[in-house]
C-alpha cells in the first residue's frame, strides 16, 4: 500500500524521479534514431531492421504488466533497480553484436529490462494527489521529451556510419553508461513509496486483469485508444530514419538533431503547457484535440515538398503528443483503485508494447512494397478511431461530474 509521503518529500521524490527518468531516457534516445542505420551496418533490409524495433516491443510487452504488478507488491525502488541496471547491460552487449540476429536477440533481453514505464508512472501517482496527476505526467514526459533532446545528439556525434557497425560502438556504450548512472541515481536518491505486502490478497489473474480493464467505461476505452495512436506512431518512427534518407539525403546527424528539436518542443509544451491545459478544459478535451493535432502533423509530412516543411509536420505531431500521453496515463490513474494503479498503467503499457510489435512491422512492409510516404498514410488514418473513442470518453467524464 502507498506510505504516506508529506509535501516537502513529494517534492523531493518528482525532482530525483524526473533527474533518473531523464538520464535514462537520455541512453534510450541515444540507440533509437541510429538503429535504421546500425541495421544497414549489417546488411539487413527494412523489414529486418523493423525486426530490431519489434524484438524490442516483445520485451516489453511480456514485462511491463509484470514489472507494473511486482512494484505494487515489492515496491517501487527494487523494481526500478533491477530494470534500468538491466538495460545498461543490454546497451553495453549491443555495441559488440555480431550480426543481426545478435542485434534482434539483445533487443528483446533489452525490451525485458526496459518495460518500466508504469512502475516510473505508479511512483509519480503514489506521491501525487489525483487532481494535480496530468500536470506532474507532463513534468514526467517532459523529462523523457529532454532526454531524447540529449540523447539523439549525443548518438549524432558519437555514431561513425562509415565504418560499418563498429563505428556505432561508441554511442551505444554512452547509452550504457547513461543507464547506469540512472541506476546509480535509484540507488542513492530514490526512498520507496509503497510498503511491500507479499502476504495480502493474491494479485488478480492476468487475463481477469485485462477483462475488467476493458470492462471499465474509461479505462477500457483509453486503452483501445492508446493501442491504436502508438501502432501508427511506432511504425513512423521505424521507417523515419529511412524516409528522410530516401527524401532528402539526411544521415544519423541530421536524424539527431531533429529528434533534438521536436524533444524541445515536446519538453516545454508537457512541462508548461499540458498541465494547465487539463486543469482548464479536463483532461480527456485536451486529450481530444492532442489527437487531432498527432493526425494534422502526420498529413503535414505525408505531402512535404520539402524538409522544412516535413519538420514542421514533426514539430506538430511532437505537439499533439506532448497533450496526447500525459492525460492517457493521468486519466487511468484517475480511474484506477490506488493498490491497482501499477497494474492498470502497466496494462495501458503493454497494449503500447504489442502497438509497438505491430506498428513496425507493417510500416517497414508498406515502406518497402506500397511507397515510402505509405506508412504516415497509414498512422493519420489511425488517428480517426481514436478522435472518436477519446472524444466518448470526454463525454463519459463530462456526464459523470
Amino acid at each position: 500500500m502507498p506510505q504516506k509521503v508529506d509535501q516537502a518529500g513529494a517534492r523531493r521524490a518528482l525532482i530525483v524521479l524526473l533527474v533518473v527518468v531523464f538520464v535514462n531516457i537520455a541512453g534510450f534516445g541515444v540507440v533509437i534514431p541510429l538503429l535504421p542505420f546500425y541495421g544497414k551496418a549489417f546488411g539487413a533490409s527494412p523489414l529486418q531492421i523493423s525486426l530490431m524495433f519489434s524484438a524490442f516491443a516483445v520485451g516489453q510487452l511480456v514485462a511491463e504488466a509484470f514489472w507494473g504488478r511486482l512494484s505494487d507488491r515489492l515496491g517501487r525502488r527494487p523494481v526500478l533497480l533491477a530494470t534500468i541496471f538491466g538495460t545498461a547491460v543490454s546497451y553495453a552487449a549491443l555495441a559488440f553484436a555480431p550480426n543481426i540476429l545478435a542485434a534482434c536477440a539483445l533487443r528483446l533481453a533489452g525490451g525485458l529490462m526496459s518495460g518500466n514505464i508504469s512502475t516510473i508512472q505508479g511512483y509519480l501517482a503514489d506521491v501525487t494527489p489525483a487532481e494535480k496527476r496530468p500536470g506532474r505526467m507532463g513534468i514526467l514526459g517532459a523529462a523523457f521529451s529532454m532526454g531524447f533532446v540529449t540523447g539523439p545528439g549525443i548518438g549524432g556525434l558519437l555514431a561513425r556510419p562509415q565504418d560499418g557497425a563498429e563505428g556505432f560502438r561508441l554511442p551505444l556504450l554512452a547509452a550504457a553508461t547513461l543507464a547506469s548512472a540512472a541506476a546509480l541515481g535509484v540507488l542513492i536518491f530514490v526512498r520507496e513509496t509503497r510498503a511491500p505486502h507479499h502476504a495480502l490478497t493474491p494479485p488478480t489473474p492476468r487475463l481477469a486483469s485485462l477483462a475488467e480493464a476493458f470492462a471499465h467505461p474509461v479505462i477500457g476505452r483509453v486503452l483501445i485508444m492508446a493501442f491504436i495512436v502508438v501502432s501508427g506512431f511506432a511504425g513512423i518512427e521505424a521507417t523515419y530514419g529511412l524516409w528522410t534518407q530516401a527524401r532528402f539525403g539526411w544521415g544519423p546527424r541530421q536524424i539527431g538533431f531533429a529528434f533534438m528539436a521536436t524533444g524541445v518542443t515536446g519538453a516545454v509544451f508537457q512541462g508548461l503547457i499540458t498541465g494547465a491545459l487539463a486543469r482548464r478544459f479536463g483532461g480527456a478535451r485536451v486529450l481530444v484535440a492532442g489527437l487531432a493535432l498527432v493526425g494534422c502533423g502526420m498529413v503535414v509530412q505525408l505531402v512535404s515538398p520539402a524538409w522544412p516543411v516535413a519538420m514542421a509536420g514533426f514539430f506538430t505531431v511532437s505537439f499533439g503528443q506532448s497533450l496526447t500521453f500525459p492525460n492517457i496515463a493521468a486519466l487511468i490513474s484517475q480511474a484506477a483503485p490506488p493498490n491497482r494503479q501499477g497494474e492498470m498503467l502497466g496494462l495501458n503499457m503493454s497494449g503500447n508494447c504489442l502497438a509497438r510489435i505491430g506498428g513496425p512491422l507493417y510500416a517497414g512492409a508498406v515502406f518497402a512494397k506500397v511507397s515510402i510516404g505509405a506508412p504516415f498514410a497509414t498512422a493519420a488514418l489511425l488517428v480517426i478511431p481514436a478522435l472518436i473513442m477519446a472524444a466518448n470518453v470526454a463525454r463519459r467524464i463530462k456526464s459523470a461530474v
